[in-house]
């Protein structure tokens, strides 16, 4: 077995829900009185080896997205212990960082920096970026004139060209047409089959089964099963026509 490139011990997360913007800001004064709470992941711990390609299942408001931002660094745990191995590239919100003043090239090189990469290997990955974007002569106009799909292509096409150890995939393949959706998901492919290991959320359960061999079933931040995609998703979708029947 390979070795673990992400780690999650006992790691749990709790959020205080906030009636609006006001009470929120007092919060940071005060300590709020009985206030309603949310755990978003609840004892959660699983490991994962270098070289997976992992699927991440579960309704809204299971803890997916809350799990993935703490393996970005967005989000950090009340409790437990997460180990990342290696650079991580996310497919999260693939516009966030861009400068709407700066041209697609240069906001090529703002993101890279973001990420930590060195001004010559950010060169070296230039020009595969933007052939993979398909932005064409925009590529040096100002993002403010982008539309959204355009914007999501070009980060899309950042992320999955600097060669990260752990690619974090959230639903990212609705970007553009088609034809891009399917050049988008054969990059994600070519990058399992160079052993960068791969967590994919999705609703969509032929697409998990295409991109991951396993998966980890979520429900309400607990982890339910961890297995064969296959068995995982039975387990999933037997739960959801129980929950069915139970309405009827």
């Amino acid at each position: 077995m390979a070795e673990a490139i992400i780690t999650f011990k006992n790691v749990s997360k709790t959020y205080i829900l906030y009636k609006n913007d006001q009470e929120r800001f007092r919060a940071l004064f005060f300590n709020p009185r009985n206030p309603k709470t949310n755990k978003a992941l609840n004892n959660v711990s699983f490991e994962i080896h270098r070289g997976e390609s992992v699927g991440i299942v579960g309704d809204n408001g299971a803890g997916k997205s809350t799990l993935l931002k703490m393996i970005t660094g967005v989000a950090f745990p009340d409790e437990g212990e997460i180990i990342v191995n290696g650079k991580v590239a996310a497919l999260l919100e693939l516009t966030a960082g861009f400068s709407m003043e700066m041209t697609g090239r240069e906001n090529i090189y703002l993101k890279g920096y973001i990420l930590g990469l060195e001004d010559a290997y950010i060169k070296e990955i230039e020009e595969k970026i933007i052939a993979f974007a398909e932005l064409g002569d925009y590529i040096d106009q100002p993002v403010r004139t982008y539309s959204s799909g355009m914007k999501m292509r070009l980060g899309f096409a950042i992320n999955v060209n600097i060669e990260p150890d752990v690619l974090v995939v959230d639903e990212a393949l609705s970007v553009g047409d088609a034809s891009f959706k399917r050049k988008c998901k054969d990059k994600i492919k070519d990058i399992i089959s160079a052993g960068t290991t791969v967590l994919y959320v999705s609703h969509n359960a032929d697409s998990v089964r295409e991109i991951c061999p396993r998966s980890i079933y979520l429900r309400k931040g607990t982890v339910i099963y961890d297995g064969t995609t296959e068995d995982t998703l039975k387990v999933y979708q037997d739960y959801k026509e129980s929950q069915k029947k139970k309405k009827k």
